[in-house]
């Protein structure tokens, strides 16, 4: 929407980082608006996700080494697909060229080769110059900033793409911190980094953003979310089956969807409730949002299921622009058991049994004074394939020999030499890798759906006006406090009740410039719920004017009940129209 972009700017919300210098698409800096309102965001995902979950907050650093997302698979898994222009040389993401030039939808599911295809069958054009790119080569882009650590390249490392593998890679320390318990969530708040190939749509798509990510840890077969809490949520679902049937979302309860479907993950389904309810709070318009479910070609490399928040963020009469603002994934135990086969580390949590079993246990004791003279430098690795071996398939030691391999041959070694056996042992538990299910919300995303879906413009005694509609809770500034006029003491009085307003964490804002009209409509403009005017009345009886931003309507209140009254109405527990 050009208009709100045109707000942002003037207002303070954001612009793009750099003007001076010509700029760099993909940055944008937050003005003293924006920046109150991403805190505020921020603040409210915290409070939500975190705090009343009983989760713990860390905070990572935003660069790590290589090794790290080798064996997170970033390296080899996280990719764009690309196309460039023959005639400008622009790079432009081709699955996008193909949403945007033809009826196709959601083609980031597409491979390379089938978007060479629709290049050519749809005449797909370069939106930079017009020529045609139905002959050009579509190829994967790694989409992660890369940048050396220390002095030389020697040892390289990445920008974080996302925010989850600070907790991942630390999660044994973590699992200390958690004592060891499951259920235990980790939540983090930060900037991570995608080198996209056109960035577009201001704070929507950009090489630098914020997300809010929790990683819930769990045991599958023992942990189970508070369903009952969010069963009644209804909540707009649009299955796989249904994108595939070209249907449309279907509004159902968070239980109809977890017992009958098409939820089949019951903490997905509780993370779908709670995101439900935080949007509908922090003022993002439910009848315009859905929760999408991947489909499999889609899904990123370690997601087993995938549901995506998404908003439309389209103008008044436009067909629906649906962006993503978070993502609800089970993602199994890939990043677990991936970072434990990378590292010496023990990625797992001991689960205890109810009660103690006695199980039957094999082991083996090679005897190496036989195997070393024989085999030499090849003995201790034989004796860990017997170990291996006997951990799987007990039966292999039933003969007069036992076959292992070793380095690519078949070795046969006399069982007596094995020392195998098998014992009766109690177990009072076991060490399993825990499975994550991961809530991810884009910041920028929320703050830009939340300006889209309150901005309004109508008409108050036939003058048109622009309001942002923000509930009070989020509106970066509660209050406007103006004196009628800076003379009579109006001003003095007006600016100490600002001051006193602030000292009791109220955000106020103070201003005597310009027509009282004009003054109100520039608080409209940022979406200021209150505007508190110091008349000659106030000086009488010790009561002022708060003009409510959504309605006009005005009510003399107090001064000594002022700063009670604004934060009872910025929590929500009074409503202007019982004042």
């Amino acid at each position: 929407m050009k208009a709100l972009a045109e707000l942002a700017k003037r207002r303070g919300f954001f612009f793009q980082t750099g003007s001076a210098y010509g700029g760099v698409s993909g940055f944008y800096t937050y003005g003293p608006h924006g920046a109150t309102l991403k805190a505020t965001v921020e603040s409210a995902w915290r409070e939500r996700w975190a705090t009343r979950e009983g989760h713990d907050e860390i905070d990572a650093p935003t660069i790590m080494p290589e090794a790290v997302f080798e064996a997170s698979g970033h390296l080899d898994g996280f990719d764009d697909l690309l196309v460039e222009c023959p005639a400008c040389e622009q790079s432009h993401r081709a699955d996008h060229l193909v949403e945007g030039q033809t009826d196709i939808a959601e083609a980031e599911s597409y491979t390379a080769k089938e978007i060479e295809g629709l290049l050519a069958e749809h005449g797909i054009t370069c939106p930079s110059c017009g020529a045609p790119l139905a002959e050009e080569p579509v190829e994967q882009f790694n989409l992660m900033f890369e940048t050396a650590i220390g002095p030389g390249s020697t040892n390289r490392g990445y920008l974080r793409p996302e925010t989850a593998q600070g907790i991942f890679v630390d999660f044994p320390r973590l699992r200390e911190y958690a004592r060891g318990e499951l259920p235990f969530g980790v939540a983090q708040i930060g900037r991570a980094y995608r080198n996209e190939i056109s960035p577009r749509n201001a704070i929507v798509r950009t090489r630098e953003f914020n997300q809010a990510e929790l990683e819930l840890f769990f045991d599958p077969d023992e942990d189970e979310p508070d369903l009952e809490s969010v069963a009644d949520v209804e909540a707009p679902l649009f299955s796989a089956e249904a994108q595939t049937a070209d249907g449309e979302p279907s509004f159902q309860t968070i239980g109809a969807a977890v017992e009958s479907g098409p939820i089949a993950d019951d903490w997905v389904g509780y993370y779908v409730g709670v995101a439900t309810a935080w949007y509908d709070r922090i003022g993002i318009d439910l009848d315009r949002v859905r929760f999408r479910q991947h489909q499999a070609a889609e899904r990123a490399h370690y997601a087993r299921d995938c549901w995506d928040a998404e908003a439309d963020v389209s103008g008044p009469g436009q067909d629906p622009e649906w962006i993503e603002l978070a993502g609800i994934a089970n993602r199994g135990t890939y990043d677990l058991s991936h970072h434990e086969a990378h590292t010496d580390e023990r990625y797992r949590v001991f689960s205890e049994y109810d009660e103690p079993r006695t199980v039957e246990r094999a082991s083996v004791e090679p005897d190496m004074a036989a195997l070393g003279p024989e085999y030499g430098s090849q003995a201790a690795d034989i004796a860990a394939a017997l170990e291996d071996l006997a951990e799987t398939d007990q039966r292999a030691f039933e003969g007069e020999t036992v076959a292992v391999e070793v380095d690519g041959e078949t070795v046969e070694i006399p069982t007596e030499q094995t020392g195998f056996a098998v014992e009766e042992v109690t177990e009072r538990g076991e060490q399993i890798t825990p499975h994550v299910i991961e809530p991810s919300m884009g910041i920028d995303r929320t703050v830009y759906t939340i300006l889209v879906h309150a901005y309004d413009e109508d008409e108050i005694d036939g003058e048109e006006r622009t309001v942002l509609r923000l509930p009070p809770e989020m509106a970066p500034t509660l209050v406007g406090v103006f004196p009628l006029m800076d003379k009579d003491g109006l001003g003095e009085q007006a600016r100490n009740l600002a001051a006193d307003l602030r000292a009791v964490g109220l955000s106020v804002t103070y201003d005597d410039s310009g027509a009282i009209g004009r003054r109100y409509r520039r608080q409209d403009e940022i979406g200021t719920p209150y505007c508190i005017t110091v008349d000659y009345e106030s000086l009488d009886d010790g009561t002022v004017t708060v003009r409510d931003r959504d309605t006009t309507d005005q009510v003399r209140v107090g001064i000594d009940e002022l700063a009670a009254t604004l934060a009872a109405l910025q929590d929500g527990e009074l409503a202007f129209d019982q004042l």
